[in-house]
Order: C-alpha cells, then sequence, then structure tokens
C-alpha cells in the first residue's frame, strides 16, 4: 500500500521535522515524502514582493525551496533516497522502501501544473499521489486542524492551497490532513 507523506516546510521552525521523519521510519513502506519549501519558499515570496517578478519565476525558485528541503531532510535521514523523477518512484515502491521526492520544474511544465501560488507542495504532492497510483495521501502541518473539517473548508481557512480540490477532484485514495502532533500520537 503506497503512501505519500507531504511534511509541510514550516515542521522545520517548529522542529518537529526530524521527529516527523523518525515517526516515517517506523511505518510500512512503500513510502513517498513530499517536502515543503518551508522557510526556502518564504524567501521567494518575500523576494517576489521586493523585486516583483513574475509568478513562473517565483514557481521555479518554490520549486529549488523543496529541492533544498528534500536535501535537508535527506542530511536528517540520509537511509531515505532523494528521487526527481516522479516515474522512478514506481521502483521505490516495489522496493518497499521511503523516500523523498525532489520535484523537477521540467516534469511540472511537462504536465501543466500552473506556475501559480494557488499550487504549494500541498497540490504537487496531490498531483504526485495521483501520477503513481497511492493508496493514500497525509498531509502533516504544523497548524492546528480542526476536526472533520471538509477539503474546501480547509481550503478556505487557507490551511490546504486554492488548487488542492482541483488535484483531488478524480482522487482514488484517501486524503488525510492532519497536525504533527497527531501525525507524531498515530501509529499504525
Amino acid at each position: 500500500m503506497t503512501c505519500v507523506i507531504k511534511l509541510g516546510g514550516s515542521l522545520l521552525e517548529t522542529a518537529a521535522l526530524p521527529a516527523c521523519l523518525a515517526a516515517i521510519a517506523n511505518r510500512a513502506g512503500p513510502i513517498v515524502i513530499v517536502p515543503g519549501g518551508g522557510p526556502f519558499a518564504e524567501q521567494v515570496r518575500i523576494a517576489q514582493s521586493q523585486w516583483g517578478f513574475d509568478d513562473v519565476a517565483a514557481h521555479r525558485m518554490a520549486i529549488l525551496a523543496m529541492q533544498q528541503m528534500a536535501w535537508l531532510m535527506n542530511s536528517l535521514m540520509p537511509e531515505f533516497a532523494v528521487i526527481a523523477d516522479a516515474a522512478r518512484l514506481a521502483c521505490a515502491e516495489q522496493a518497499n522502501s521511503i523516500v523523498i521526492w525532489s520535484p523537477q520544474v521540467e516534469q511540472l511544465d511537462n504536465a501543466n501544473i500552473a506556475a501559480s501560488w494557488d499550487v504549494t507542495s500541498d497540490s504537487l504532492a496531490a498531483w504526485l499521489a495521483g501520477v503513481i497510483e497511492a493508496d493514500e495521501l497525509i498531509v502533516v502541518k504544523s497548524a492546528p486542524i480542526p476536526e472533520r473539517l471538509s477539503l474546501p473548508d480547509l481550503q478556505q481557512q487557507g490551511i490546504l492551497d486554492a488548487a488542492f480540490q482541483h488535484f483531488t477532484a478524480q482522487a482514488s485514495y484517501k486524503i488525510t490532513v492532519m497536525n504533527k502532533d497527531r501525525f507524531l500520537s498515530h501509529h499504525d
């Protein structure tokens, strides 16, 4: 049963990231971790507001932020390989391993994913879960997640990005959005 786990970049600021990675290491694979952009993506937002460059440049820079987080996660957990090509993740699935996805601008461009702040690592995790035919997508956030809120409600509150529902409309996988504390106390 393949699981995609999106770890929000804000987990780095709360120091929960190492604990979340350790919790993932104790789960049964195959698992693909999707990193948020964290402070690296926040710097892109700041630079865009200061310099006024377009959303295409900002999108590409935010993808690089996710790549930086992938390498940071790999440094914390060297046993989790970094895989760039979404198609190669199928091999990781067969090996029952845990890997970190480092998204590539060209692959996302080829998939016609919009260069917009409406599409963050949340939506990219949903897109990837569909591409690799995952059984489950777990989105882990630092923010408190009110119980029993629908995906549209979570989008309205800014917990999920504006494009998330578009990417999950035809999803055949289970979707769970949870706070880091619930994730860390949740055992399979």
